[in-house]
């Protein structure tokens, strides 16, 4: 069983630009993060999703293809270059990543995976209601 990350989507300004981001980089197989620091668990987590918070919700994920050292010493998460809807899930902002387990790890929205994401104000008023 993977391990799975949060991140928060740092300067996208919602989640159609954040999906546009990770489907440029589609030509090169992978989208690339830098951290400063390697995992200690990294091994446990290829095969595992980054999971990223926009508006105080779990939105999406990206699948964790590996991690790379940069010349400067530090790490790239390599990541698919796509983004797969998941029902939005609370979660609060935080600095950098933090490990996520695959219990707590929100299911995919639709069949596919590939649903449309709801608006951060809209996925919070239901996640409010129960609807979520």
């Amino acid at each position: 069983m993977p391990l799975h990350m949060t991140k928060i989507a740092f300067q996208s300004e919602s989640p159609e630009t954040l999906r546009a981001w990770l489907e440029s980089h589609a030509g090169d197989g992978e989208a690339r993060l830098t951290t400063r620091y390697l995992p200690k668990r990294h091994e446990e987590m290829v095969g595992g999703s980054l999971y990223w918070i926009f508006a105080g919700q779990l939105i999406g994920r990206s699948p964790i293809l590996g991690f790379a050292e940069r010349p400067d010493g530090k790490h790239w998460i390599r990541l698919a270059p796509t983004l797969i809807a998941v029902i939005p899930r609370p979660k609060r902002a935080h600095q950098g990543w933090r490990y996520l387990a695959e219990a707590d790890a929100p299911a995919d929205l639709g069949g596919d995976g590939q649903g449309d994401i709801l608006p951060g104000a809209m996925a919070s008023e239901l996640g409010k209601l129960g609807l979520l």
